[in-house]
């Protein structure tokens, strides 16, 4: 008989099953009401949850020296947080008690401004509150001290065991602080990786740094977001500058040297390349409201400034080139003031008399402004048109010159016009006057540079190269080649600037350059004094821009061109002060920079035979024989290289002839005559007499005479030239 009681159990069987399609029904009706009435509402939920077509920000390129040294990267930063939830989970709390003061001495030695008492008061208020983000220390850190921090107890576990979380973050840095930082550039937002540059090279090559963006998917499965890679980022390009990162430190510190010597506002300087165009340092210093100085601006390319006596260069070429009058044209320049059209113009030593009658040229070395102004006045004044026009022939305003410095200012010098009755418009009769020695122009320091620079290198005006190429995982993708400036292949006559080039030397060797004159080379260049006007107005305290512009090198092989431009309120105000930075920068250069040809240190005046001081004759012979110098001797070679042989040492065509002499008894002072000092004092003290040694060189009197009887007590006085 069967066990199986089909009354009692079909009817529970038939309720399990009629409960189970009521479930079926009711999950169908549901899915329905889902996928009709609320379709639209759990479509959003849908698109917070999966992000479609995320982009992937590609790693931006870095900014490189001129020898490849890093100017400006992206570097990762990191954020460290504590996610004692996770520690929980992982059952690690136990671990955490046990090792909780070591991670905290641990901490204090890796940031030593918090003690480690702190820091365990810190993370025990985190683990109390339970944080999931409980910041370890509250700043950004840099991949060492991460890694530091990595390897501290607890810390050094895998993340879902330990809690430990470390946030990376991007950050555009430039390792050498604030030098040239308005001509590299900066971004907005640097520390988050912001994407949008602000100004320097950062802006103006920013489609070559910035590289591809890739994108990507983002969804959310099983509570875990997962990324889908639709295309991968393209790294940005690196950028190669001109920048010399030795001579641009070596040119802010003289800049910021003198700066704080006279309490000036701000200071410029720029040093180009004289064939390429180079530019190897730019420094723009402003003091800043705490009295320090700092790169706030980039005067060099920005600012509008009248030029002063450096343009002066520009006018005597003008007339140079037109054929109107040489160096030699006479100026009665009289006691210093020159009243003319209703204005009175002076020049700098007005108040001592004046300089009279000099030459054009004589006016250049001493920067007469009525001797320039007069020259100009007396050819150009019913034709100012041609005067205009022949500066700019000079090119110190071309606008073909390309600086490719996002907001750099375009030179202003204003052609005269007339109104259609002939008279002048907004054009005075002492408009050309002012003009040719730097006022009624704007110009800003990198173009008044960039003609000098053409004057240095023979006319031919070169571009300012700020690039040199475009380089990428070590592979050149574009190189931008010193090019000269369009139509400007030769500014002037050959004859006419190697009259100016000789003029530039003059003003440094006889006139107001001297500060920036140097023995150990060629100086050219031309100071200037200008006054700014404040408000429009002239009046009141005013501040000055003193300028230095020239090139320094060999005669006829320049090597760099520089300008120095200080502006300072009140006096003493004088160009010369530029020019002692201008000193500073060229010696520091070309004492460390340059490299000269090793047949140019031959001296066909010199003796191939050195000169040999008396003394240990012995030692002189065997330093000869290392070098190469054949010597005569009178005595046999001593078996021991520690022999003393005294005597004396004579240079011979070809050889030197050292002959062994006899030395006086230990009681009597020898003959040191022609000895060195460590000779001559071992000879006397070694017979207990004390000596005193005056001046270097050789020894040219003893106060005791050789051959002297030594009593006790004496002492010997030894001169030395």
């Amino acid at each position: 008989m069967s066990k199986f009681n089909e009354k009692k159990v079909m009817p529970r069987y038939s309720l399990i099953c009629m409960l189970l399609t009521l479930v079926a029904l009711a999950v169908l009706i549901k899915a329905g009401y889902i996928m009709t009435a609320q379709r639209s509402y759990w479509e959003q939920v849908a698109k917070r949850e999966t992000r479609d077509s995320v982009p992937v920000p590609s790693q931006r390129g870095n900014i490189l020296s001129d020898d490849g040294q890093l100017l400006a990267s992206s570097l990762p930063e990191f954020k460290l947080y504590m996610d004692f939830e996770q520690l929980h989970e992982a059952k690690n709390d136990s671990l955490w008690e046990v090792k909780l003061d070591s991670i905290c001495m641990g901490l204090h030695d890796i940031f030593p401004e918090k003690s480690a008492h702190d820091f365990k008061a810190h993370l025990e208020k985190g683990r109390r509150e339970g944080k999931r983000y409980y910041p370890i220390w509250p700043k950004r850190v840099n991949y060492n001290t991460y890694s530091e921090v990595k390897q501290l107890p607890v810390f050094c576990l895998k993340r879902f065991q330990s809690g430990f979380i470390p946030q990376e973050l991007q950050s555009r840095t430039r390792p050498y602080g604030n030098m040239a930082a308005r001509t590299i550039g900066s971004m907005f937002n640097e520390k988050d990786m912001g994407r949008t540059p602000r100004c320097g090279l950062e802006f103006s090559y920013d489609s070559l740094l910035r590289g591809t963006d890739g994108l990507k998917n983002r969804r959310k499965v099983l509570s875990k977001y997962m990324d889908i890679i639709q295309r991968e980022p393209v790294e940005g390009a690196d950028i190669m500058t001109t920048i010399n990162v030795n001579m641009q430190d070596l040119a802010e510190r003289a800049v910021l040297k003198k700066l704080q010597e006279i309490d000036a506002e701000f200071g410029v300087a720029i040093v180009m390349e004289v064939k390429t165009g180079d530019i190897k340092a730019i420094v723009n210093l402003e003091r800043c409201v705490d009295g320090k100085y700092r790169e706030i601006q980039n005067h060099a390319v920005t600012d509008l400034v009248e030029p002063g006596s450096v343009f002066k260069a520009a006018s005597v070429m003008t007339a140079l080139e037109d054929g109107v009058c040489d160096t030699t044209f006479k100026i009665p320049t009289g006691n210093g003031v020159w009243h003319v059209y209703g204005r009175d113009m002076k020049d700098s030593h007005w108040r001592s008399g004046g300089y009279g009658t000099i030459s054009l040229g004589k006016a250049m070395e001493l920067s007469s402004n009525i001797g320039v102004s007069y020259m100009v006045d007396h050819f150009y004044h019913n034709n100012p048109e041609r005067f205009v026009k022949g500066i700019w022939r000079t090119g110190i305003n071309d606008p073909n010159i390309s600086i490719p410095i996002e907001g750099h200012a375009r030179p202003s010098i204003r052609m005269p016009e007339r109104y259609p009755n002939g008279q002048w418009k907004n054009w005075s009769k002492t408009a050309l006057l002012w003009m040719s020695i730097g006022y009624e122009t704007q110009i800003p320091p990198i173009y008044t540079l960039t003609f000098y620079n053409a004057i240095a290198n023979n006319g031919r005006m070169m571009q300012p190269r700020f690039v040199k190429a475009t380089v990428k995982n070590g592979d050149t993708l574009t190189a931008y080649p010193p090019q000269v400036v369009k139509g400007r292949e030769q500014i002037a006559s050959e004859k006419t600037i190697k009259i100016m080039q000789d003029l530039l030397h003059r003003v440094v060797i006889n006139g107001t350059g001297k500060k920036a004159n140097s023995p150990n080379f060629w100086v050219c260049g031309k100071t200037g004094t200008a006054m700014i006007a404040k408000n429009g107005s002239y009046k009141g305290a005013p501040n000055h821009l003193l300028s230095f512009a020239g090139w320094f090198g060999e005669k006829d092989k320049p090597y760099y061109s520089c300008i120095v431009c200080i502006q300072k309120q009140g006096l003493p105000a004088y160009g010369w002060m530029s020019g002692q930075v201008f000193k500073d920068i060229a010696e520091g250069i070309m004492a460390k920079y340059v490299r000269y040809d090793i047949s140019d240190a031959r001296d066909s005046t010199s003796h191939p035979i050195p000169d040999v001081k008396n003394g240990n004759i012995f030692s002189a012979q065997r330093v000869l024989s290392l070098l190469g110098i054949n010597t005569t001797t009178n005595y046999a070679t001593p078996a021991t290289q520690a022999a003393l042989v005294w005597g004396a040492a004579q240079r011979n065509a070809g050889s030197v002839l050292l002959k062994k002499e006899g030395m006086a008894s230990r009681k009597h002072i020898p003959n040191v005559m022609g000895m060195g000092a460590r000779d001559a004092v071992y000879l006397i003290e070694s017979r207990g007499v004390r000596c005193i040694v005056r001046g270097r060189g050789k020894v040219v009197e003893q106060s005791l005479e050789p051959g002297h009887y030594i009593k006790k007590g004496e002492i010997c006085t030894l001169k030395l030239e």
